[in-house]
């Protein structure tokens, strides 16, 4: 075992989400002005994304309702369906077609239900304490979408007069225009659809960044209108979260976590990563951070694949790290081993529980108060680590309330101090730490964590 000692930094290493830093009085500027509402049942909660075609071997909304007990029972708070319209046909990729290629806003696809079998889905969730947000599409449709015959001036088209997809790649769909007249507004009326027919809390905006802001500022102030909404942009930066947006993707965070597994970065760069959040973020923002997802899976390749060993040491930055709010993918607490098809059938596995206890663990020690999402997040303290030795350690405090995280991504077993930390009760919250050398410190093995409640 490789002995190290730390001490906890409270100077230049010291990255807080309160007190005075760079950025801080933009910061408070920006809160100050802030309008955006969070719903009062965020405030602790996690997502899990739900991939209803792969999710069970019928790939039906009444199978996967089996499945409610179990995410209820592992933490989950939001479930987030992947899209649930009928997929078009002309230009489909694959035998089954993408869940992005919308044929129509309004209806259900008949391989997963009907709208009556979502309806019961809905409220099943809702009577365990469960909120469902849907996957909206609104920056394209598929080609034989009925606008495209109906408004042909709702499409954005090229010098040749043609319609085009927003990205050369995405050949199943056509971009739409915003600029045409009375196309925001079909839009608008179709996601208040869902929410006035069947009582979901909120969406997942696809590519939010390729639609207009001001078309998601009027949605989300005409939809909280109907009942209090939860909105997730897939994008990233601060003015998603002025008017429209309780939460963005953590991406920036996503790709460092990457670039550490690979040993392209240090753990520093979460410091760095930090730094800029607490600068141009406002206190309130919810990020969310996640292992894999959809498209990660798919494309980029499996936890494994991607990030080794330590998979879960990354997952338990995501859950408690600030602004954070951890997402879990369908089958993830399974151990996902393999990129599911994207436009095809292609099962999930359920057969290896071993993960479960891990995922349940964490999603429930989002109860914790200084895990709290937005302003009433309990403070960030570094525990300054030597950057070479793989370990990045840290405590979240609200209050007497506090927990200290060690990470240890290294290849060796690591001894670390916390002497001098206040508590003086020490209980293991999560992790499998192992008494140090001294009667501050612990042991936490290689690619392994240790979560301590003082």
């Amino acid at each position: 075992m490789k002995a190290l000692v730390y001490a906890l930094s409270l100077s230049s290493l010291l990255i807080a989400c309160n007190g005075p830093q760079a950025g801080e009085v933009e910061k408070a500027e920006k809160d100050s002005t802030a309008v955006l509402q969070h719903p009062d049942w965020s405030k602790h909660a996690s997502i899990y994304e739900v991939n209803i075609r792969q999710h069970t071997p019928e790939g039906t909304f009444n199978a996967f309702r089996e499945h409610l007990p179990r995410l209820k029972e592992l933490g989950v708070d939001i479930l987030w369906i992947m899209p649930i319209q009928p997929i078009g046909e002309k230009n489909r990729k694959g035998g089954l077609g993408s869940y992005y290629s919308i044929r129509d806003y309004t209806a259900v696809n008949p391989e997963f239900g009907t709208m009556e079998d979502f309806k019961a889905l809905v409220n099943e969730a809702h009577g365990m304490g469960l909120k469902v947000i849907l996957d909206w599409v609104g920056n394209h449709t598929a080609w034989d979408h009925p606008w495209m015959e109906q408004h042909p001036e709702w499409y954005t088209r090229n010098e040749a007069g043609e319609v085009i997809p927003p990205v050369e790649d995405w050949s199943d769909v056509a971009d739409l225009n915003y600029e045409g007249e009375g196309m925001p507004e079909a839009m608008l009326d179709a996601l208040k659809f869902w929410v006035q027919e069947a009582d979901i809390d909120g969406y997942r905006c696809d590519v939010a960044m390729m639609v207009p802001m001001e078309f998601w500022n009027r949605s989300r102030a005409a939809l909280d209108s109907i009942k209090p909404v939860f909105m997730l942009a897939e994008a990233e930066g601060p003015e998603y979260h002025e008017k429209a947006f309780d939460m963005t993707y953590g991406w920036e965070m996503h790709h460092i976590m990457n670039q550490v597994a690979k040993g392209e970065e240090p753990v520093t760069a979460f410091d760095r990563y930090l730094a800029k959040m607490d600068s141009i973020y406002p206190r309130d923002a919810y990020r969310m951070y996640f292992t894999t997802n959809h498209d990660e899976n798919s494309w980029n390749g499996t936890i494994e694949e991607r990030m080794g060993a330590n998979g879960h040491n990354f997952f338990v930055l995501a859950t408690t790290f600030p602004y954070g709010m951890p997402l879990v993918y369908s089958g993830q607490e399974a151990g996902l081993n393999k990129r599911l098809a994207f436009f095809e059938k292609d099962t999930i596995d359920w057969s290896d529980s071993s993960r479960y206890e891990f995922y349940q663990q964490m999603l429930t020690l989002k109860d914790h108060p200084a895990l709290a999402n937005g302003h009433e997040q309990g403070s960030f303290d570094r525990v300054s680590t030597p950057e070479k030795s793989g370990v990045y350690a840290y405590t979240r405090s609200k209050g007497k309330d506090q927990l200290l995280v060690v990470l240890n991504f290294s290849d060796e077993a690591q001894e670390v101090s916390y002497a001098g930390l206040p508590g003086k009760k020490r209980n293991v919250a999560a992790g499998r730490a192992k008494p140090g050398l001294t009667e501050a410190s612990v042991q936490v093995a290689a690619h392994d964590f240790a979560i301590l409640r003082l």
